[in-house]
This record gives structure tokens, C-alpha cells and sequence, in this order.
């Protein structure tokens, strides 16, 4: 299926990770992806080499760790809009998990290369992009810091140091 300029921009600015992009940068950054497809099949794995991250047009995905004792924990799923591989692009370091295609997916895939081919083109997106990666991996730590402390914040509650806004006047 071809999918329209203008639905894929709809969908990109739609996710964290193209949040907030101008028309021009946005479609700078369009024309450095790349459409990959995957059924049923490792994406990433952990520990190995990794210079690109993803964002999931379609499908589903397992994200897991493997434990000391060799068993395999499930971290979280990923599902259309969400990114993952973002961590390699900022540390240089290997895989930090294990990403399984579930089901027939299509992801976006963005290189180290190509990003910094983004930086030298167009400061002010390279900026953005990042603030954008920050943000998610800062809501992936607060999600992570209440699961440790076994708390499940819910969608309308606010995490722990901070105020719950209700809407409405006071």
C-alpha cells in the first residue's frame, strides 16, 4: 500500500518523536527514512551493535531483557506512533533490549548517519528531534521509576511530586 506525502506527515507529526517539526524540516527528515517490514521476526536484539532507531508505522511489537539467570523478562509493548532504538543514536552503545515483530509491521527507520546528515543540514530540527527524543525517554523513566516503586499511575493521575491538573476553573 503507497502511502500519501501528506498522510505520512500527518502520522509522523502525530508521534513524540516529530512533535513540533516545521513543513520544510519535517520533510528533510521524511526523505532520510527508510520503510522496513517484519512478521514474526526480531527487529533489534540485545547487546548487538545498533546505529539506526524506529518508528512503528503498523504492527505490534514485544520489547524484552534478558535476566542474569538467562530468562527473558517482557519490558513493554510498541504499537503504531511509538519509537524505539533512540538510546543508540545518543550513547553509542549496543542494543539495550530485544524488539520482536508480533504481528505483519511497518517501521521507519532513521540512522546515526542520517541524522547527523539532519544536524548539518538543518540545526533547528536536529534540536527539536532531540528535545523530542529527551522528553520520551523521560516519561519511559518516570513509567519505570513507578513500576519499581510498585505504583501504576494511570492516565489521569499525576506521578509522585507532582500536581494533578483538573480542568475546569478553581
Amino acid at each position: 500500500m503507497v502511502v500519501s506525502a501528506s498522510d505520512m506527515k500527518a502520522f509522523l507529526l502525530a508521534t513524540p518523536f516529530f512533535g513540533g517539526l516545521p513543513d520544510p524540516s519535517l520533510d528533510l527528515l521524511i526523505s532520510m527514512l527508510v520503510e522496513c517490514r517484519f512478521a514474526g521476526a526480531t527487529v533489534v536484539a540485545e547487546d548487538e551493535p545498533g546505529r539506526s532507531m524506529f518508528i512503528v508505522k503498523s504492527g505490534r511489537l514485544a520489547v524484552s531483557k534478558r535476566a542474569d539467570a538467562g530468562s527473558v523478562i517482557p519490558i513493554s509493548v510498541l504499537e503504531p506512533g511509538d519509537f524505539f532504538g533512540e538510546m543508540t543514536l545518543i550513547e553509542m552503545q549496543n542494543r539495550s533490549a530485544t524488539v520482536v515483530a508480533e504481528s505483519p509491521t511497518v517501521l521507519y527507520e532513521l540512522t546515526a548517519q542520517k541524522l547527523y546528515a539532519c544536524y548539518k543540514a538543518d540545526i533547528h530540527a536536529y534540536v527539536i528531534v532531540l528535545q523530542n527524543i529527551n522528553r520520551e525517554l523521560c516519561r519511559r523513566l518516570r513509567r519505570a521509576d513507578d513500576r519499581f516503586a510498585g505504583h501504576q499511575v494511570g492516565k489521569d493521575e499525576a506521578p509522585a511530586g507532582e500536581c494533578a491538573v483538573t480542568p475546569g476553573p478553581i
